[in-house]
């Protein structure tokens, strides 16, 4: 395995500084980043906005502040990294790699000093098990074991007075069951639509979405096959590593880039000439924002660099996949349905309307919209976790929204943000059901009767 170029630690920084300065210095000062970013919405401090956080940065590239400055970690630490200011910056500043660089910074000069246990704790899952399917495979059963135990744990007002913090995490776990009105129907396995000559997909199975959301990948495939695309599986793949990347841990994540490369080269090499553009299909849009850049990810990479870029341009997430033909229609659902935009798949991949196409297609739902549906639920990754007050506070007001549609069904496309607002409805007591958008269109391809 190739290993990462070793850099002083504000060299990461600095280089990603360097290729944004010229967009950098044109920025006129506008404020449109500080109504969209969310933290700043909380606090009300401009070193919580991005322009704060790039000034930052700018002081530790150029010597004025310290990388291993408590300011600094602290108000980069705060940061959901939504992205949601690149999409109203006029300037194209394109923050979320600047974020990444200065977390990676920040690690390689200063460690764990300054965490918490629990944060001590996720960072060591994420270096010492989420790049290892086998240890990752034993996690995600003894959750599975475990969820199966929330219900009635959830039910009991004492675990609330023991640890509010406790039941929002059961709450999270509890939030992977399939939605009430499906459970029990049984998980189709012969798709009646099958095709053997459509374009050929392979879906990114990842490791929440495989280990907890299994379903859902499962109905991404038949989705896919009802609709003229051939599935093929691809064994040996790996957490896409958006969630070290998040964390600053670059290097973990190039390295899990490398092995996903070679997982799916034989898949995008193997199709015959002549025949569709093989496609990687993601269901989860964190996975995706990553993997439709690991050329930038790579880049430095003499030996996976162009292989990198080339992965990428088969990356598409499912929802752009069907947006993209002429959707089969199902059966009809009667329910009230609104949609929140996970912030990787609206900001980061700038996928901002075929989720809805998607929905159009199934007959019978009432389609309520919901007010700042682009704005972030306070999830991203596994920041509900190491930063519970800021994630509380902005999931209240994202919950507050979604109670006003009186939609009965949140859609979203992301397992952080499904475990989120689900959590959320539950602890603030909002009737509504949280379902990824294709397992929506497969439950109406399912009474349509195309499976057995």
């Amino acid at each position: 395995m190739t290993p990462d170029r070793q850099n002083s630690p504000a060299t990461a920084l600095h280089s990603a500084l360097e290729g944004e300065m010229e967009k950098i210095l044109g920025c006129i000062h506008c404020g449109l980043c500080l109504p969209a970013c969310p933290t700043y919405g909380q606090v009300g401090n401009e070193n919580d906005s991005p322009r704060g956080r790039i000034y930052l940065m700018r002081a530790v590239a150029e010597g004025r502040l310290g990388i291993d400055s408590p300011t600094l970690a602290r108000h980069i630490d705060l940061c959901l990294g939504c992205r949601a200011c690149e999409t109203v910056c006029p300037a194209g500043v394109r923050y979320g790699h600047l974020l990444e660089s200065a977390r990676e910074s920040i690690l390689e000069e200063n460690g764990n000093r300054g965490a918490d246990l629990q944060q001590k704790m996720l960072g060591l899952s994420l270096r010492h098990i989420f790049p290892y399917p086998a240890r990752l495979s034993i996690v995600f059963a003894l959750l599975r074991v475990a969820r199966r135990m929330t219900g009635l744990l959830l039910k009991g007002r004492w675990l609330r007075r023991i640890s509010a913090k406790g039941d929002f995490a059961l709450s999270l776990l509890a939030s992977t069951l399939p939605v009430s009105w499906r459970r029990g129907s049984g998980e189709p396995t012969v798709i009646s639509a099958a095709v053997s000559s459509g374009t050929p997909v392979a879906v990114f199975t990842g490791c929440v979405m495989e280990g907890l959301f299994t379903a859902t990948n499962r109905a991404t495939s038949r989705v896919l096959a009802v609709n003229g695309c051939r599935p093929v599986e691809v064994s040996q793949q790996v957490c896409c590593g958006a969630l070290h990347a998040h964390a600053g841990d670059l290097r973990t994540a190039r390295e899990l880039a490398r092995r996903n490369i070679d997982a799916f080269d034989n898949f995008l090499r193997a199709q015959p000439a002549g025949s569709p553009h093989p496609v990687i299909a993601i269901n989860a849009a964190g996975c995706g924002a990553l993997l439709k850049e690991y050329g930038e990810l790579l880049h430095d990479d003499p030996e996976y660099a162009t292989r990198a870029a080339a992965f990428s341009r088969h990356v598409a997430d499912v929802t752009e996949i069907l947006a993209d033909r002429e959707i089969r229609r199902g059966a009809e659902i009667h329910q009230k349905v609104t949609f929140d935009a996970p912030c990787h798949l609206y900001h980061a991949q700038r996928v901002m309307t075929a989720p809805q196409k998607v929905l159009a297609t199934i007959p019978g739902l009432e389609y309520r919209q919901l007010e700042g549906m682009q704005d972030c639920c306070g999830g991203a990754g596994i920041y509900n976790l190491s930063q519970p007050q800021m994630s509380a506070g902005i999931l209240s007001e994202k919950i507050e929204k979604v109670k006003a549609t009186g939609a009965t069904i949140v859609v979203t496309a992301n397992p952080g943000c499904h475990m989120q607002l689900a959590a959320g409805a539950r602890l603030h007591e909002v009737d509504c059901e949280v379902m990824h958008v294709v397992d929506l269109l497969d439950e109406s391809y399912r009474k349509a009767g195309f499976y057995r």
